[in-house]
């Protein structure tokens, strides 16, 4: 099984759960794109994170990969839920519960943002991916608790389905990335136009 490369991950969800859910592509497939295909892709993903430290060996175990996909899902399906206004199953909530409480919560960091002071985001703590999986729980639960949740979106492109948090002041942002499925959203629908225009102009 290929190991899936740096350049396979997106970090455009606004929140580390959400560019973890991201790593499953293509939701709107039958079968989705999986991105985490072998346990040295989620300690790829994890440095790349900044959840793990850059040199950190720790076990990347099938276990370990198998958790992860299975804490990616639970997340998305309560972030999903929670979005459009109904509660997560409990299950779900069981299971981010017992991930979130795997290792201490992080030290509150501070950043000043295009003027705005927000969260600095996780820090990283462990050598351990089953405690940087603990983060991401953590950062889920955050999101679930804050009025932030009603800002989640799945990318408007008919061939995307990435999550995100709609973070622009008229909560109208339409696509995960404006340079990846905004401009080519754009280019596909003028040149429809232009198609149809010129079917028009022969008839």
């Amino acid at each position: 099984m290929a190991v899936a490369t740096d350049g396979m991950w997106i970090w455009d969800g606004g929140r580390v759960c959400l560019d973890f859910a991201n790593t499953l592509r293509s939701r709107w497939r039958t079968t989705p794109e999986e991105t985490l295909r072998a346990p040295d892709d989620l300690m790829g993903w994890l440095r790349e994170a900044r959840l793990l430290a850059p040199g950190s060996t720790g076990p990347a175990t099938a276990a370990a990969l198998t958790s992860a996909r299975r804490l990616r899902e639970t997340v998305d399906r309560a972030v999903l839920a929670v979005a459009d206004g109904r509660l997560p199953a409990s299950g779900d909530v069981t299971l981010l519960n017992r991930s979130a409480a795997a290792t201490p919560r992080p030290a509150l960091q501070l950043v000043i943002t295009d003027d705005r002071l927000e969260p600095a985001g996780t820090t990283t703590l462990t050598d351990d991916p089953t405690l940087a999986l603990a983060l991401i729980a953590q950062d889920a639960v955050d999101l679930l608790l804050s009025a932030e949740i009603r800002r989640v979106r799945v990318c408007g492109a008919d061939r995307c389905a990435l999550r995100f948090l709609d973070r622009s002041p008229a909560r109208n942002r339409r696509w995960c990335s404006m340079s990846r499925c905004g401009n080519r959203t754009k280019v596909r629908l003028h040149q429809a136009r232009t198609r149809q225009s010129g079917r028009m102009t022969e008839i």
